[in-house]
């Protein structure tokens, strides 16, 4: 792993960085293959929107920067990179610094395996996450407190991913993913209106399914009407579906989600730029 801060490769992060103490700040994490970031245009929306709404002021140029310096080492970048926005060192409070964010890239080279659709089993967590403040709605913001303690209980259960639910008993999303539901042949996705993460291949695969006239509800889905829900799938920027087979006792249809799979072709994620020189 390589850590860049401001483009400047470096092995420490200082002790009154607001990102320790306060998870001051927001990220996303994406593929790149052979130079190119899959979805760049999407995860740069999300830190676009984060940087402003967190009245962070970072300069996100240093992306392209940082990946200019590790042309220079690697002559293919491909593996994972997690880029972060902190508020930076600041003093003993809450009060904001008077100076930009920091922007730090982490790149983890490693063998990238094409896209491809995953089974799994799954469930409904008992932790229940509560609302968000308005404007955070929809951020990955650095304080993912609530997933840690949510990953431990899917461990526990032998779940890969699972559903989360929140307490007012709506259906929100995985624990690190999105959902998306199907209840009498209609795909449906939570509106994420009170809480969670608006991801990027949420987007891109409800941008697809417009393109291809699929019908896809984004509306609130009470945990009552898991009964009638007849396939699952997750999915996030490292995997575009995770289908259900097994949802706690009872089994699920996989073949609609394999057909959307295809469909969309989910194992193309055209939507990059190619930063090779």
């Amino acid at each position: 792993m390589l850590c860049y801060k401001n483009a400047q490769k470096i092995e420490q992060i200082d002790v009154l960085d607001r990102a320790f103490h306060y998870g001051d700040g927001c990220f996303t994490t994406a593929r790149i293959v052979n130079n190119q970031i899959e979805l760049w245009e999407r995860h740069l929306l999300r830190l676009s929107d984060s940087n402003e709404r967190l009245s962070l002021n970072a300069n996100l140029s240093s992306i392209e920067q940082t990946l200019a310096v590790l042309r220079q080492e690697y002559t293919a970048l491909k593996g994972t990179l997690k880029i972060v926005l902190s508020r930076g060192i600041g003093q003993r409070g809450y009060s904001l610094p008077d100076h930009p964010a920091d922007l730090w890239v982490f790149y983890y080279p490693q063998s990238i395996q094409s896209f491809n659709h995953q089974v799994i089993e799954s469930g409904v967590l008992a932790q229940p996450i509560g609302l968000t403040m308005p404007n955070l709605v929809g951020l990955k913001t650095l304080n993912r407190l609530e997933q840690v303690m949510l990953k431990t209980e899917a461990d526990q259960k032998g779940w890969a991913e699972a559903l989360v639910v929140d307490i007012q008993g709506a259906i929100v999303e995985g624990v690190s993913s999105n959902c998306f539901i199907q209840i009498n042949n209609t795909w449906i996705t939570p509106d994420l209106r009170y809480n969670g993460v608006l991801g990027v291949m949420r987007a891109e695969i409800l941008a697809r399914m417009q393109q291809c006239d699929i019908e896809c509800v984004s509306r609130r889905i009470e945990v009552d009407e898991l009964p009638h829900m007849q396939s699952l799938f997750f999915c996030n920027a490292l995997s575009p579906m995770k289908m259900v087979s097994q949802f706690e006792q009872r089994a699920l249809n996989t073949q609609p989600c394999l057909e959307l799979f295809n469909r969309l072709r989910l194992d193309q994620m055209s939507s990059y730029v190619n930063f090779k020189a």
